[in-house]
């Protein structure tokens, strides 16, 4: 017999629960299966969303509610036939059931742990029986069993303790005589001696399933949810974070206690004492290893074995010279947090006796405070001690490991990694066994926290990046010979393995998986094999080699559509070519999403400004919290180029040619005279602020000759410049009367964008802005009066490739 708990995200949708029912029957082939599922993902907190609305007297809760029913019902439709009336009018019962609670709450505006406990319970209740029905009308031999009747507990709502003895009995008694091969429980929800709903605390369908396993003594305990195991840190904040294939009960149970969600602590102690293993899985991943958690780890010598957070700390400070050697300062203290029921979770002491550091939940701290304020009332007053300090917006990291005892130099290695990369810690814990050691920061720097340590504990010390380069052209070849220069300076300093395994012009391309010969290259490509778009795609995905960066320096089409396929390989896009971000929004939100989705980094520095910071300064403002109001900006190099050396003394077409000669413009030039080029990049930095915005969104007002926007070639337009000198020169005199600089400009004000050449006068910032260089003025909340001012050359191959290089290496120290 097995006991298979499932998530919600296991049971978030019907595609999802097929997938379950599949895992249930293929494990019912060879065992009684006893399956213990979750509420549909999200379901749990839109209930108590719900009835927090209902409590404050907000009609909106009715809202919520329809969101919830609208989820079943959607749900039932999608995976049961049409012919099961019957399931639909017990779900709608019970909807009405949960409806009638919420108006009731409502109405006494109350909600006290006792509604919470009945309230939430709806969630399992609904999600089980969905998939019991679901599996009867597919002709599996399954059953429900309601674990109200199983799981005895005494009434402290919403964290109820389990009568075992009861429970055990009524456990053995009921699967002594169950017939059926799979039987669905609901997890989380229980009742009381006196018959009351109760529940076992949040993420308490782990602790169900193992209850209901150690009763059975069963062969063993699987967790079925959305990732592969445990994992050696967060991976929503570490990429390179793995599952762990061993752990120990001990190790699990720390982890689990220090934010590893894939386990709810209390799981572990029903099944530790019968060795009951508990297996991790992925229910979208089912051939995946997942984590084993055993009494057994033999083999497993790593001293660290995962790292570990909890958010939200507040750290209580209990200080002052009258504590030193006078004893019962702790027991009051600790009295009075009991009876508050507030939970310790980290303790830290000066040998001093001057002060003890207590960590509790940031929600508690309040309370904390005043009782015991309260509790030490006189010896504040007599100024013995002082009032309690609590800091607030911290959290507790957590190396975990049973080897750790063994291995020296651990916690020397920890706080000097976290100390390089200055994050203070505030305090630390460390029991004698040495399993866990502990240290609180602030919660601004956990990510960074996590990779440091993690890198530290379980990752090689140089970093090996794996470059596919398409379109060596000029900027190309600049980027390649950069490469070759600080190949040896990256692998010293930055620790980087910077390697170019793959090479493409027009032609031919060359792959190397050992990384191709920086000297020699041009030859190797000459005699390469033939080049092919999807060719090079294909390729590079079937090398499959780590760390693998796709480098787009063209301006071509084709090349920017197929970012979207690199993406969904999980390999990283470097562009200088603007295309991708300046297309339709759809399109540009979905390289995002798939750069997410994938961990695969989707950067473009170069598509504003070349080698200026432009978008990593904007991207930074906006993620630490400021917003743009307004941007201004010359974003053209070759146009900058072009009204810099034009004057009554030359002619518009010579200095045009002139530009285009020396690969400031792109070869067809009228992408930058007309405007388009930096109507892209006011759209990627408008898009990047946060804005949706489309290329025709944008107002260009062009100030090229009505023939010159007609011309039908390259060779046709430049022809128009000579005949129509006289309107060039037109707009330079009259810049020239009003003591005036002709700039192409982009601004971006409330939302809406516009490009055109702008007559700027004496003082302001563009006016002195020479040779091909851009500036870029960004006004925010943070700067309203004064902008954030980037100035520098916005054109040239050299400054290109130095930008693309920035992103690559922006990739590597990730």
């Amino acid at each position: 017999m097995k006991v298979l708990k499932f998530g919600g995200t296991s049971v978030g949708s019907a595609k999802n629960i097929n997938n379950v029912i599949d895992i249930l029957i293929a494990n019912s082939k060879s065992n009684s299966i006893i399956c213990t599922v979750s509420a549909v993902g999200g379901i749990t907190d839109k209930l108590l969303l719900a009835g927090n609305l209902s409590k404050n007297k907000d009609i909106l809760y009715e809202d919520m509610f329809h969101t919830i029913k609208n989820s079943h019902i959607g749900i039932i439709e999608e995976l049961i036939p049409k012919d099961n009336q019957h399931v639909i009018e017990e779900v709608s019962k019970k909807l009405d059931d949960l409806k009638n609670l919420l108006d009731g709450i409502f109405l006494i505006n109350e909600l006290s742990p006792k509604t919470s406990d009945k309230l939430v319970s709806f969630g399992e209740l609904l999600s089980s029986y969905i998939i019991a029905e679901t599996m009867k009308s597919r002709g599996l031999s399954a059953a429900l069993k309601n674990s109200q009747e199983l799981i005895v507990t005494n009434s402290n709502f919403t964290k109820a303790e389990v009568d075992y003895a009861v429970t055990n009995k009524n456990i053995q008694e009921y699967f002594k005589n169950a017939k059926q091969k799979i039987t669905i429980i609901p997890g989380f929800i229980s009742k009381s001696k006196s018959g009351e709903q109760t529940t076992l605390g949040r993420g308490g369908s782990d602790f169900t399933a193992a209850i209901v396993a150690a009763a059975l003594q069963v062969e063993q305990l699987e967790i079925w949810t959305d990732v592969s195991g445990m994992f050696t840190t967060n991976p929503k904040l570490v990429k390179q974070a793995y599952p762990i294939e061993k752990l120990s009960y001990q190790e699990a149970m720390e982890l689990s206690h220090f934010g590893a969600k894939v386990l709810y602590p209390p799981t572990v102690q029903p099944v530790l004492d019968l060795n009951i293993p508990i297996h991790i899985k992925n229910t979208l991943e089912p051939e995946a290893k997942g984590t084993i958690i055993s009494k057994d780890v033999n083999g497993t010598t790593s001293p660290v074995k995962g790292i570990s957070n909890i958010n939200n700390i507040a750290l209580l400070t209990l200080q002052g010279n009258g504590m030193v050697g006078i004893p019962g300062f702790s027991k009051r203290l600790f009295e009075t947090l009991a009876q508050e029921k507030i939970n310790v979770i980290l303790i830290t002491q000066a040998s001093s006796e001057h002060s003890i550091c207590l960590g509790i939940d940031e929600q508690d701290a309040a309370v904390a405070k005043t009782a015991i304020d309260a509790t030490f009332e006189n010896e504040i007053a007599i100024h013995k001690i002082d009032p309690l300090i609590v800091e607030t917006g911290l959290s507790i990291i957590a190396l975990v490991g049973d080897n750790m005892k063994n291995h020296q130099g651990i916690s020397g290695k920890m706080f000097s990694a976290l100390g390089k990369n200055n994050i203070n810690i505030r305090a630390i814990a460390q029991g004698a066994s040495e399993k866990n050691i502990s240290a609180v920061i602030l919660q601004s720097d956990v990510k960074k926290a996590l990779n440091t340590l993690h890198e530290q504990f379980f990752e090689t010390k140089t970093k090996q990046l794996n470059v596919f380069i398409t379109g060596v052209g000029n900027v190309g070849e600049k980027l390649v010979e950069q490469i070759k220069q600080q190949k040896k300076y990256l692998k010293e300093n930055l620790k980087i393995n910077l390697r170019v395994t793959g090479l493409s012009n027009s032609r031919t391309m060359v792959f190397n998986d050992e990384g191709i010969d920086l000297n020699t290259w041009k030859d190797q490509l000459q005699a390469g094999e033939k080049a092919s778009l999807e060719g090079f795609f294909n390729t590079v995905k079937q090398m499959n080699l780590r760390n693998s960066i796709f480098v787009d320096v063209t301006a071509n089409s084709e090349v920017a559509n197929l970012y979207a396929d690199y993406l969904r390989q999980s390999i990283g896009v470097v562009a200088c070519n603007k295309i991708a971000c300046s297309s339709n929004f759809e399109n540009y939100s979905l390289l995002k999403r798939l750069s997410l989705k994938y961990n695969a980094p989707f950067l473009f520095e170069t598509n504003v400004g070349a080698g200026l910071p432009i978008i990593d300064t904007l991207n930074n403002l906006i993620a630490s919290g400021d917003k743009v109001t307004s941007v201004q900006a010359v974003l053209s190099g070759s146009l900058n180029f072009v009204f810099n050396n034009f004057d009554d003394t030359t002619k518009f077409y010579d200095v045009v040619k002139q530009a285009a000669a020396e690969g400031y413009t792109e070869p067809d030039p009228r992408i930058d005279l007309s405007g388009v080029d930096v109507a892209r990049k006011i759209l990627i930095l408008a898009r990047e602020s946060g804005m949706e915005l489309n290329l025709e969104d944008i107002i260009n007002t062009p100030f090229l000759s009505e023939s010159g926007l007609k011309s039908n070639t390259v060779d046709d337009f430049y022809q128009t410049l000579i005949k129509d000198e006289s309107h060039y020169q037109g707009l330079y005199a009259s810049a020239k009367a009003k003591n005036c600089q002709l700039k192409y400009v982009a601004e971006l004000n409330n939302g809406k964008a516009q490009v055109g050449l702008k007559e700027i006068p004496e003082g302001h910032p563009f006016y002195n802005l020479k040779g091909k260089d851009n500036i870029v003025m960004f006004y925010t909340h943070r700067y309203p009066e004064q902008p954030m001012i980037i100035k520098g050359a916005g054109a040239g191959a050299d400054v290109t490739a130095s930008g693309l290089f920035a992103d690559i290496i922006r990739i590597g120290n990730n």
